[in-house]
């Protein structure tokens, strides 16, 4: 893998639309109807220090990636099989996210189309861009991040001008008490998207020396959240609690209210072209992980698990015989028992190796 830098602006930009991704498909927290504000914030606290753990274990050792510090610290039998497991992960969460574009194109702009095709095309497409590596990856989203940010801004401006705003889908506030928003929270919203950021230790070593990377990531993180659960909030106060969760895409069904006539009537096909774009980049991001780890295991160039690594990741979507069945092992199984284990357990156990085995150096 190439070992030139990448700028910090670059790298937290990345995370951003990262972060964004595929996030603003799904209505989170439905669970806590009009309090789901409430259990994304939450969410973005425990997912903060997530963060902050995944930013500890780098400072600890900042030349060496994920895969290299799971190696070092942990051996090379159970580094390996912990290499392994975060490549299974990063390969299987990169097989959901094309499942779910090409469930969105064929339910909003080709529906004649067969899924098959479009995932292929897609995933031809995603395997070209991490072909490059990770710094053409960055620097492409560097690209894309105004043409999104404009659009959730355009976005954010018409729904209120075009009078869908119904502020009083706010109340009331905490109507059955606490426990249903940390329910909806926990871990559901911790592990997506906002625990997801633990791929980004694979990253963090390519960030240009001598600049506050950590300062810099939190930040872009803090903003990010903010402006998730600002959008995701929109989802309840335009359909309300109730619709908003039952729906299968709520924020598509939300934009495609947005009427201006003879000026602009066809806002959702924008928005699905830019959700188009942030599910490309959480593909990439996974994608270009799972990559890197293959090489770190096995000393051969990421270049060539390209091609293998796409195979796999293609066949990996077709899992779910449909679309419900591919949210309900989403929602109902993967983020509440699968993904905490490797955001969370196994950064946890590696820290405390790596503390102890300082500890023992020092002494």
């Amino acid at each position: 893998m190439s070992q030139t830098t990448s700028r910090v602006s670059e790298l937290i930009v990345t995370l951003s639309l990262f972060e964004i991704g595929s996030t603003t498909l799904f209505m989170l927290g439905g669970e806590a109807k009009q309090d789901a504000w409430l259990a994304m914030l939450i969410g973005a606290i425990v997912g903060l220090f997530l963060l902050l753990l995944h930013l500890s274990i780098h400072r600890q050792d900042p030349s060496l990636d994920l895969f290299l510090l799971f190696r070092r610290y942990l051996g090379k039998y159970l580094g390996t099989i912990m290499n392994l497991l975060f490549v299974g992960y990063f390969t299987y969460e990169t097989s959901r996210n094309l499942r779910d574009l090409g469930e969105v194109t064929v339910m909003t702009l080709l529906n004649q189309t067969s899924l098959w095709i479009i995932m292929l095309v897609t995933i031809i497409v995603i395997s070209n861009t991490v072909r490059y590596g990770p710094e053409i990856f960055f620097f492409v989203c560097m690209i894309i991040f105004p043409v999104i940010v404009i659009t959730y801004v355009v976005i954010s401006i018409l729904i209120p001008a075009t009078g869908l705003l119904h502020i009083e889908f706010f109340q009331p506030i905490l109507e059955k008490g606490l426990k249903p928003v940390l329910k909806a929270a926990i871990p559901d919203i911790v592990s997506f998207p906002f625990g997801q950021t633990v791929l980004f230790l694979v990253f963090y070593p390519l960030a240009t020396k001598g600049r506050n990377l950590s300062r810099a990531v939190i930040i872009s993180y803090s903003l990010t959240a903010l402006f998730l659960t600002a959008f995701n909030q929109l989802n309840i106060l335009v359909l309300g609690p109730k619709l908003a969760a039952n729906i299968t895409l709520p924020f598509l069904t939300t934009v495609q209210l947005i009427q201006l006539p003879e000026v602009l009537e066809r806002m959702d096909a924008f928005f699905t072209l830019v959700l188009f774009l942030g599910l490309g980049v959480k593909m990439a991001a996974f994608f270009n992980g799972a990559t890197i780890g293959m090489e770190r295991i096995t000393g051969i160039s990421s270049k060539k698990w390209v091609l293998p690594l796409a195979a796999l990741i293609y066949g990996l979507a077709f899992i779910s015989p449909n679309y419900i069945h591919h949210i309900e092992i989403g929602r109902g199984v993967v983020v509440k028992y699968w993904w905490p284990v490797f955001q969370f357990v196994l950064p946890l156990l590696l820290y405390i190796v790596m503390l102890i085995r300082r500890k023992k150096k020092a002494s």
